[in-house]
């Protein structure tokens, strides 16, 4: 096992984790209001496809991450829509907005499967800490999303618990009656979180069209929105463990691409299992210890609000 093969699986840890953390922070950010979004795989396709064909379009990857930013937030909204305003059920719509999102992504992205990209974002050179031994080229050789992602959790933590509007965010998630007596919108309130969460989602997909795999194709982000959906869970619902997850599950998808340049014999078919098994696994873990205690969701997640109903 060479150092240059060990340095490889950690630069790809690290951005594989930073993909993963940004669609998990948008799915933070959902769940903070009280809305669960299961469609952050619908979410990260669309941001995914839209992002490479406005970099196709305008040769600029700063112009295509923000288009699949907006592009994310507007599929977002749609869920915010049917499920806040309308009081639709949280989970039917949320699996009809994957459904929707990877469909609409393969139908927009059809005429550019195959096609070699235009624009992309090249990793930051940071000049002489890009030259450090392990550190250079796993922290400082990175993608510019990778250090977007780790902004967004840190900006996410202040935002949420140092800012009135954190409170307010927090607040309907926790007691939406109790929040619409003091005066707030739990609807605003609600529908921004959403729309904030699938913003997040649609800059996740971008950076795999714009740097992780400069191309489009159907089934691009092959599950990794339901990973991000579990690091929530996993991350007790706040943004430092869901990063200390993050890089656990990327390291996992990091090891399904290198194993085999380590001289190890393992089927391709188990290494691709090995991330969404890991994620099982958790899951059964947190709810086992979750039997006799209390659970750090907040408490009104899932629950639509009227207000006639005060």
């Amino acid at each position: 096992m060479s150092e240059a093969s060990l340095i490889g699986l950690f630069a790809a840890t690290v951005s594989f984790g930073a993909l993963l953390y940004l669609a998990a922070l948008g799915e933070l950010f959902s769940e903070k209001v009280g809305v669960l979004n299961l469609g952050v795989e619908g979410m990260m396709a669309v941001g995914a496809v839209t992002a490479f064909m406005a970099a196709m379009e305008t040769g600029n990857p700063w112009v295509a991450l923000v288009v699949a930013i907006a592009a994310g937030a507007l599929v977002a909204t749609v869920h915010g829509l049917f499920t806040v305003v309308l009081g639709a059920e949280q989970v039917v719509s949320g699996l009809s907005l994957t459904i929707l999102g990877v469909g609409l992504a393969a139908y927009l992205g059809k005429g550019y499967v195959g096609r070699p990209p235009r624009a992309e974002l090249v990793p930051v050179d940071w000049g002489p800490l890009s030259e450090v031994r392990w550190l250079g080229p796993v922290l400082f050789g990175q993608s510019p999303i990778v250090y977007l992602a780790v902004l967004s959790g840190v900006a996410s933590w202040f935002v949420l618990n140092r800012t009135r509007v954190g409170l307010a965010l927090r607040a309907a998630g926790e007691s939406a009656s109790t929040t619409d007596v003091a005066g707030h919108s739990v609807v605003a309130l609600r529908l921004s979180g959403v729309a904030i969460g699938g913003g997040l989602a649609g800059a996740s997909g971008a950076y795999l069209t714009l740097s992780v795999t400069p191309q489009w194709a159907e089934g691009l982000t092959a599950g990794r929105g339901w990973i991000a959906v579990a690091l929530v869970i996993f991350g007790a619902w706040r943004p430092g463990r869901v990063a200390v997850g993050a890089l656990l599950f990327g390291g996992t998808l990091a090891l399904k691409t290198r194993l085999q340049t380590f001289g190890v014999e393992f089927s391709p078919i188990l290494l691709s299992m090995l991330p969404y098994l890991l994620t099982i696994g958790v899951l059964v873990v947190i709810s086992i210890r979750a039997r006799n205690r209390p659970s750090p969701a907040p408490a009104a997640l899932g629950t639509a609000y009227r207000r006639e109903e005060r």
